[in-house]
């Protein structure tokens, strides 16, 4: 497809001319309009949603030749898109994996290089497939055995695109899916790339009564070391919640094993309770951001006293306060209390750099996680981050002038030109973007904290104050 050249003001004065146009199809009146002049302009309108994305596809690739994500104030350019027009990081990850298979692709010399996918550019150049019939067909072809040799290929894609041309997303899957079958009848053989490529452990969204769903796609190495495991702690009688000293090492008694009602699911998850506990018992875990590997959960005094509402660890988890305080009991380290007379000190001004655990105990319950708007990293993974001054620029290493931050997000911090910090009048972490980035979006991150939010005018100042609603951060002079 021949594509014109264009100047920098030639391209501002056609995205000009179409934003005109439209504001002059939005004003009109569609009142009067008969029914075959309504489908007739929004068979056009349809054909031009078709076709819009092929132009954002170049104008992507051409920017990602044109610069870097650091140069932009990000991280990656799954962040660029996200945080400057607002759209979800899966929704800049769909439009980035479009733009690499459907643009052109830039050489190192010589001309452009056509899409990976070409048949499907040029369908949605000429509106002739939507965005559901790209996802169809990129998620099609991705699926090809590794043995499909380059001709097959492309032919399997034409043969998609012109079967999308007359048929809907669903009739389209289900053909892809039948062609994938025909190529490929006996399924793709086992080996150990193919097995290391599906690995992998999936935690779903905590649901609203507090449960947490996983998906597991275990190697036969990792199932091997699970199923001598459960044959162990899994059996009957063993590691059971509903005993009153569970038999956790050791061959439960036979009165354990006839009072057993639970099912093979159920002691699967007891077990896998129990070897975390003991892996966290015994000290052998190392460090994680400064402090030993230990479920650390942020909680009220007055919810601990009252045994009601939730505590909330540093990985984001709520948990009912009745399960925190049984963990408490369980471990000494699960559950820190502090007071005024803690002996810990929070403020160590220019004595040293690195935050002490007191002081990452005290982030991990003001904070929750990684502070920066719209990053979803829990506390478990963020570092200290000096929020006013930098360390090596005289910053002090105390709790107030700290705040929690991602590795990423603490390195992208960069007073010439970059993303700064600073802490407002509630204690919060305000993210400034640099030029690139700056929509006027949000300056603070809600998302572990999303109680902040029910703040109103006459409540305390600072959220760590008794007082505040829903009460996961600690009160200032004596908290759990």
């Amino acid at each position: 497809m021949y594509v014109r050249s264009m100047s920098g003001e030639a391209l501002r004065e056609a995205v000009t001319a179409l934003r005109a146009a439209f504001d002059g199809v939005a004003a009109g009146d569609v009142d009067l309009l008969t029914r075959s002049d309504l489908l007739a302009a929004l068979d056009e309108l349809e054909t031009l949603v078709c076709r819009l994305p092929s132009v954002s596809h170049r104008m992507l690739a051409r920017l990602q030749a044109e610069a870097t994500p650091q140069e932009m104030g990000a991280k990656s350019w799954k962040e660029v898109l996200s945080v400057r027009w607002r759209i979800s990081t899966s929704e800049a990850n769909r439009r980035l994996t479009e733009a690499a298979l459907l643009a052109p692709r830039q050489s190192v010399t010589g001309p452009c290089l056509p899409p990976r996918l070409p048949a499907t550019a040029v369908a949605q150049a000429h509106g002739l497939v939507n965005g559901e019939h790209v996802d169809v067909i990129r998620k099609a072809v991705d699926k090809l055995p590794g043995f499909v040799d380059p001709a097959t290929r492309g032919q399997f894609e034409v043969d998609l695109v012109r079967m999308a041309v007359g048929a809907g997303p669903k009739e389209l899957k289900d053909s892809a899916d039948r062609m994938l079958f025909l190529l490929d009848q006996d399924g793709p053989e086992p080996d150990d790339t193919e097995r290391a490529r599906k690995r992998g452990v999936t935690k779903h969204k905590q649901r609203d009564d507090q449960m947490v769903d996983l998906r597991a796609t275990l190697t036969p190495e990792a199932w091997a070391v699970w199923e001598v495991i459960f044959a162990k702690y899994a059996a009957p009688g063993m590691c059971n919640p509903d005993d009153p000293e569970p038999c956790t090492s050791g061959t439960p008694s036979q009165a354990q094993i006839d009072n057993d009602h639970r099912s093979l699911a159920q002691r699967q998850h007891d077990a896998m309770l129990a070897v975390g506990r003991i892996a966290l018992m015994s000290g052998e875990l190392g460090h994680l951001n400064g402090l030993p590997v230990s479920v650390i959960i942020r909680t009220t005094l007055q919810d601990l006293e009252s045994r009601a509402g939730v505590g909330t660890t540093g990985g984001g988890t709520v948990i009912p306060i009745v399960d925190v305080i049984r963990m408490a009991g369980h471990a000494n380290h699960y559950l820190a209390v502090f007071d005024g007379a803690t002996g810990s000190a929070l403020n160590l001004f220019r004595a040293k750099r690195i935050a002490s655990p007191a002081q990452r105990i005290m982030l991990i319950a003001r904070d929750g996680g990684c502070t920066k708007p719209g990053c979803t990293v829990g506390a478990y993974g963020c570092q200290a981050h000096h929020v006013e001054t930098d360390w090596c620029d005289g910053g002090n290493t105390n709790v107030d002038e700290l705040g929690l931050a991602c590795g990423p997000d603490n390195r992208s911090v960069d007073q010439d030109g970059g993303w700064t910090t600073h802490m407002n009048d509630h204690r919060e972490v305000e993210w400034t973007p640099p030029t690139g980035l700056d929509t006027g979006q949000a300056r603070v991150n809600y998302y572990h904290r999303p109680e902040r939010l029910l703040r109103t005018e006459g409540e305390p100042e600072h959220p760590d104050e008794p007082g505040e609603p829903g009460g996961p951060a600690p009160p200032e002079d004596q908290a759990a």
